[in-house]
């Protein structure tokens, strides 16, 4: 077989002599993550467009179908594509959308399956923009109508990518709800008016290298190589939120200096309303962690705080802000680290006062044996993981399911949610007496800092819209499989892509 993979400024090259020989170039675009007879029979009609056909590949970054996709990587996916007759040139394109491609490439006519001529079902919204840029190049659209069928729905339902039980749970989700249902139930978060409260975090990695152990001292030595800042605790939660209600509001804690307030203002879109109150006294809460860059394993970690309660002063001026604030809010999200901002009497007032509240006491190296989700009583929603939970149940030994309902009744939580890392999570319903399960979906675990904040972001909209518990819990599932693939809270969940993996996951 000859060669046919380029490279984009390579193919670029041979296009253009291509074309002063009067050829006439055709493009298509697209993932072909498992390769089936609807894309050859597209690829088939597209080469009889015109003379020369070429393919470009998204490259596996940028593919947005769910958990482990794809499947198949870039490589053995332009392989695939290049072996097919009718294909005359391949190439990787390390972009988001075909614009480059079509930038560089400047075919004759740009050709699409049927399934993209209703430009409304496009959810990137990006046809519009590649067909801008077609035009700006003279170049046209074209929509086959040849026989289609779905990579996912191949891999979803004819393959092992699925273990069993996701299998049934997809398939229950299924048979419930239909994809436009889902997206209209999204949609809607955009109107939400939400509050979200808890300590600004800081996050630093130090990322080192082994040296060996110190010639005079029993210890081992690093070599610094880089530094990573992302934005943690309650700044993450408001981050995700932003990309899915327009109506999000902070109210966190900052250092009495006002340290990374700017950085802060800066990192946060725009759309999120932000007010601090300055604990004296105090530093912004700053974590740093040394990682091995080589096996990405955490070292140790350094933590600056100061984790006494807020003055009196600042705690007047907290629950001052909190009323106001409250009342405006649909939904309350209250991630409460046990550094000092949320006294018991604020814990009164949030739970007295909130609409929905949903609420992650985290229990940390930093606050073990005094943090405690004592101060929060007859709420919506709880995310906690199984060593919390048995933490403050002080119980090592009953089954999980009795505890958890056990502190459902105690607290009068009407949703509680345990995650099990690896194993997914459980969600108990007060009201239904009854228990939802979910398995997790990342494929590459990375670093699980955030995870349970990143859940909490999306099963809080939810189930307050009234979502389907099985759909809440799978929506949240897959936001907290795209955290711990990403080091930190390096990037936030986005509308978009929970929608592209909801949408291929349950074709």
């Amino acid at each position: 077989m000859p060669n046919k993979i380029y490279t984009l400024n390579k193919l670029s090259e041979i296009l253009k002599k291509e074309k002063k020989n009067f050829k006439k170039i055709i493009l298509c675009h697209g993932v072909f993550d498992l390769l089936h007879v609807g894309h050859i029979k597209h690829l088939e009609k597209a080469k009889k467009l015109g003379d020369k056909l070429v393919v470009t590949i998204t490259a596996d970054k940028f593919v947005n179908k769910g958990p482990g996709r794809p499947v198949f990587n870039q490589s053995l996916r332009s392989e695939a594509i290049a072996a097919i007759e009718s294909v005359d040139y391949v190439a990787i394109n390390d972009s988001q959308t075909a614009i480059i491609p079509i930038k560089f490439l400047k075919p004759d006519i740009y050709c699409k399956g049927k399934d993209y001529k209703n430009l409304k079902d496009d959810l990137t919204g990006e046809i519009k923009n590649e067909i801008k840029e077609l035009k700006r190049n003279n170049g046209k659209i074209f929509f086959t109508e040849e026989l289609t069928f779905s990579s996912s729905r191949l891999i979803n339902r004819s393959t092992d990518f699925y273990s069993s039980t996701q299998k049934k749970y997809l398939d229950k989700i299924r048979r419930k709800v239909d994809f436009k249902k889902i997206k209209k139930s999204i949609d809607s978060f955009k109107k939400m008016k939400i509050l979200t409260i808890g300590e600004a975090i800081i996050d630093k990695y130090n990322f080192c290298e082994a040296i060996g152990k110190s010639g005079k001292e029993p210890i081992l030595v690093l070599k610094e190589s880089n530094e990573e800042q992302y934005f943690g605790g309650v700044l993450s939660i408001a981050r995700n939120l932003s990309n899915f209600s327009d109506n999000v509001t902070l109210l966190s804690m900052l250092g009495e200096n006002k340290s990374y307030l700017k950085e802060i203002n800066k990192f946060l879109p725009k759309n999120i309303k932000k007010d601090f109150i300055f604990k004296k006294n105090s530093p912004t809460i700053v974590k740093k962690r040394y990682v091995d860059k080589v096996s990405g394993s955490k070292l140790f970690g350094i933590y600056n705080f100061n984790d006494e309660l807020i003055s009196k002063k600042n705690e007047q001026d907290f629950n001052k802000k909190l009323l106001n604030y409250i009342k405006k809010s649909d939904l309350v999200i209250v991630s409460d680290y046990g550094h000092g901002l949320i006294s018991k009497k604020s814990a009164e007032i949030i739970c007295k006062n909130s609409k929905f509240l949903a609420v992650n006491a985290q229990v940390n190296a930093a606050n073990i044996g005094y943090h405690t989700l004592r101060n929060y009583n007859n709420f919506n929603t709880l995310i906690i993981n199984e060593k919390e939970i048995r933490y403050e149940m002080r119980d090592k030994n009953t089954k999980l399911i009795s505890l958890m309902k056990k502190i459902s009744k105690e607290k009068k939580i009407q949703n509680l949610i345990v995650t099990l890392g690896g194993s997914g999570s459980i969600l108990y319903n007060y009201k239904k007496n009854k228990i939802f399960y979910a398995d997790a979906y990342a494929k590459n675990i990375v670093d699980k800092i955030g995870a349970g904040d990143t859940m909490l972001s999306l099963i809080a909209p939810c189930l307050k819209s009234k979502i389907d518990i099985d759909l809440s819990l799978l929506t949240s599932s897959l936001a907290a499989a795209q955290s711990v693939e990403n080091i930190g809270n390096k990037n936030s969940v986005k509308k978009i892509n929970i929608l592209k993996n909801l949408e291929n996951i349950l074709k």
